[in-house]
């Protein structure tokens, strides 16, 4: 496995042996990829998407693949903070990698609730504050898309944790930046981007939407451009925070654009159902890359992209 000296970093106050992050939605409570690989090598993993309430999520037909992508509506389904904490989290714990809970709320109040009821839980090394999901008719999105409700959400999760701050944004918002700006000066301790990018498929037969929502997130390939593109404005516009860039990312050459572009760490979402053991392969990856190029540390190479332009 990979020199963990050569790839380690620090991500908001968590120490990480790699950057390569799985992402939420595509990696359950961890324990379904056991299977399949050793968790212990990846950096991190981040849990599905966790509510004050259980959900049940949006109606089927929930997945349909696109050209180059996958478009969802799960609708965050999910058991609740409750079981989350009494049952689900003891045992991820055990996974021995850091956690980072995802977080979501319909108001200002639940995001601060949910944080309350998992502070001090054993295995949770951050929060990361969904306020960009396309799935969802209140919540998520709404906040993502002003700056100035972005800011109150992240505002209300500090007040209520002692464990950093990650804030996950959406491109469909109208300005990414000016979002990003906000929670920044709100005190959020890393930005992840970007989340799904909003889309709908109809099915030219049945002459009918194929999901039952209607409208889902893209994911995949497809928007990596998109991606890559939002985290190269936002990293030149906010210094001191640090980003975990995603979005299509399936080898070690697509994270490291995510990484020369100005991310610190990169989250692996759909690739996963492509490939199971993705997230090592991408490890090896950009530890060959960093023999190879007389890389001491991939920390050298966060934004060379454009500090070098």
């Amino acid at each position: 496995m990979a020199n963990c000296s050569r790839l380690g970093v620090m991500l908001a106050g968590i120490k990480l042996k790699n950057p390569v992050i799985a992402a939420s939605g595509t990696y359950g409570f961890g324990e379904e990829y056991a299977p399949f690989l050793d968790l212990k090598c990846l950096g991190a993993i981040t849990l599905k998407g966790v509510t004050l309430a259980p959900r049940k999520g949006n109606k089927p037909p929930r997945i349909v693949e696109t050209p180059a992508g996958l478009l969802n509506s799960i609708g965050l389904e999910n058991p609740g903070v409750e079981e989350v904490t009494r049952a689900i989290l003891p045992r991820a714990a055990k996974l021995n990698v850091p956690l980072i809970v995802n977080i979501a709320g319909e108001t200002v109040e639940e995001y601060a609730e949910v944080a309350a009821r998992l502070e001090g839980k054993f295995g949770v090394a951050a929060l990361e504050v969904n306020i960009s999901c396309p799935n969802v008719e209140k919540g998520c999105l709404s906040f993502g898309s002003d700056p100035k409700a972005a800011s109150e959400v992240i505002l209300a999760v500090k007040e209520n944790t002692s464990f950093p701050v990650i804030t996950k944004l959406s491109p469909n918002a109208g300005n990414i930046v000016s979002v990003a700006m906000s929670v920044a000066e709100a005190g959020t301790d890393a930005i992840s981007l970007i989340n799904t990018v909003k889309g709908m498929s109809i099915n030219v037969r049945k002459r009918c939407p194929e999901l039952g929502n209607i409208t889902g997130g893209l994911s995949g390939p497809a928007i990596k451009p998109i991606a890559v593109c939002m985290t190269w404005e936002v990293a030149r516009e906010v210094k001191n925070v640090p980003l975990i860039g995603m979005g299509g990312i399936m080898c070690a050459e697509d994270a490291l654009e995510f990484i020369l572009a100005g991310a610190s760490a990169v989250e692996v979402g759909t690739g996963n159902f492509v490939n199971p053991r993705v997230t090592l392969e991408i490890i090896e990856g950009l530890e060959n890359y960093c023999m190879e190029q007389g890389v001491k540390n991939i920390t050298e190479l966060v934004g060379a992209a454009w500090k070098e332009g």
